[in-house]
């Protein structure tokens, strides 16, 4: 069994662009304590009211499986523990456990600290037992272990041995700055565990691109308890990112970390922290990003096709991610053939697939992108569909832009639908041309179509491809979409802005009323 320790209230707040709120870090407190995590870090209660009020509150709540953990120093050089501020803000936070931290290395000892090596030895001990003496149990976090290893060995053995003799249940070696590398950290936790009779565990900074290899390699040399944060948050590069390293340990290396139901929590886990963090989760990582298993190449599809296994190394449903597939110029008939499935299309007629790769390739060599518009996409291979009805179709629109003295620049646009047998022409007015385009489109189809009221722009992203021809460069839009339970994209390109507008403003309201019919799966959304 691997104890699991969750940091991410407190070293992955040190990353610079994340401020999380007190009501934020009891929710991730909670959702951690229902996934099965060992031990939750709630931050230092000598630093800030933040972490006073959730320690604060934390206590108000009973924890079904996690132990929380008050994270501080050891007592300054000067006086003892009975008197220091930090010890003291660590009792008052009336946690269950402690986790402090004292200086391995040499270097730190006798520059940072500014004492004497047998000092340092003597606040780490002292700080330990004063804390056990008060009724808590106590984690070791050596800092800076691994660099003070490498700097003096029989030193950094000695500042264990002194959390040992204060009465630390746990030491933790911690690669603070980051730079080891996996072998360097195998070799030096097996030296350690020969040495000490008493669990070991791993805290890795990611600095040099190896926190996960580094942990695992730490596991495998003896460590039980691994530190690390939800997505890798944390200072400078980042943490280790249990995201990664519980499913290695489980999946991999047959180490049990978590309840196995649990597992497949894991990726609404990892969205949930990022939205709470105001971060865009990260597509592109390993396990639960939304990438982690998606196929663009045509060979690979057509292999995972036949066998799953060909292109994947786990099942994503162990993680709860998904399999997808990606539409694109490089995409083959399977592609075509996965995604009709994903949205409950009947595309097996070999005309409908050819016609749509035809299309796809013909319409991305004019700038558009399916990758990161879904719905598009979809609706590519419903009109391929010989009796696919649209629910409107356009007959023309315009756009007029002019600045009239006194009242500054006014936009306004008509556009002319059919609807049924019905011909709709209407005129809406905004503050730029896809505003009003959008405006009049809604007034011409609210009548027949009701919900697409609930229709909201979130989005509306513009890039332009070829900048070396200027004004004549083909310009791709992306619009964002939402009606309050789901999201959809879609896409349009072409050398006029307004047309490429047009596109992707009429793909995702066709998409909305499809969706809201029922004749659509609706894209899968993060937590």
């Amino acid at each position: 069994m691997i104890q699991i320790y969750d940091t991410t209230l407190r070293d992955g707040t040190q990353r610079k662009d994340i401020s999380l709120s007190c009501s934020d870090k009891l929710r991730i407190a909670q959702r951690l304590d229902g996934m099965g995590v060992d031990f939750i870090e709630g931050g230092w209660p000598g630093s800030n009211p933040k972490d006073v009020e959730f320690f604060k509150q934390a206590s108000k709540i009973t924890w079904e499986h996690a132990l929380i953990s008050a994270f501080g120093s050891t007592c300054r050089v000067q006086g003892g523990p009975q008197d220091d501020e930090n010890i003291r803000a660590l009792l008052e936070a009336g946690t269950p456990v402690c986790t402090v931290f004292g200086k391995s290395w040499t270097l730190h000892a006798l520059e940072v600290l500014r004492t004497t090596l047998p000092d340092n030895l003597r606040i780490i001990e002292a700080s330990v037992a004063y804390l056990r003496e008060q009724g808590k149990r106590v984690i070791y976090d050596a800092e800076h272990f691994f660099d003070g290893y490498k700097a003096d060995p029989d030193y950094a053995l000695e500042t264990l041995r002194a959390a040992v003799r204060g009465g630390a249940e746990r030491v933790v070696l911690c690669d603070t700055n980051g730079g080891t590398l996996p072998h360097e950290i195998g070799a030096i936790v097996a030296t350690v565990r020969k040495q000490m009779d008493l669990p070991l565990g791993i805290h890795a900074h990611n600095d040099g691109e190896c926190a996960v290899a580094n942990s695992l390699a730490a596991v495998q040399a003896g460590c039980t308890q691994v530190q690390g944060t939800i997505n890798g948050y944390g200072e400078r590069c980042g943490n280790a990112n249990l995201c990664s390293i519980i499913p290695d340990l489980q999946l991999k290396l047959g180490y049990d970390c978590l309840p196995q139901e649990k597992l497949a929590e894991l990726y609404d886990l990892s969205h949930f922290v990022a939205e709470l963090a105001n971060l865009a989760p990260d597509e592109y990582q390993a396990y639960v990003g939304q990438a982690a298993f998606a196929h663009k190449g045509g060979v690979h599809v057509a292999a995972m096709r036949r066998s799953p296994t060909s292109y994947q190394h786990i099942d994503p449903a162990l993680v709860g991610n998904q399999m997808s597939v990606v539409v694109s110029e490089l995409s083959g008939k399977g592609n075509i053939l996965s995604k009709a499935e994903q949205y409950g299309l009947d595309v097996n007629g070999s005309e409908e697939v050819n016609g749509a790769l035809r299309t796809i390739k013909e319409l991305e060599a004019q700038g558009f992108s399916f990758e990161a518009a879904e719905a598009s996409a979809m609706l590519l291979l419903k009109r391929q569909q010989a009796d696919y009805q649209p629910p409107f179709e356009l007959i023309d629109f315009s756009v007029s832009v002019e600045q009239r003295q006194g009242r500054g620049i006014i936009t306004e646009a008509t556009v002319k639908l059919r609807v049924g047998e019905k011909v709709l022409h209407t005129a809406g007015d905004g503050c730029g041309p896809v505003h009003a385009l959008d405006v009049a489109m809604r007034k011409a189809l609210v009548e027949d179509f009701p919900l697409i009221e609930q229709f909201h722009l979130t989005d509306y992203k513009v890039r332009i491809l070829n900048g070396n021809l200027g004004t004549q460069a083909i310009t791709r839009v992306l619009i964002d979409t939402h009606n309050g339970y789901h999201g959809w994209s879609t896409v349009g390109a072409g050398p006029n802005i307004i047309e490429a507008s047009w596109q992707a403003l009429a793909d995702s309201i066709e998409y909305g009323l499809l969706t809201t019919a029922g004749q659509a799966k609706p894209p899968r959304q993060a937590a």
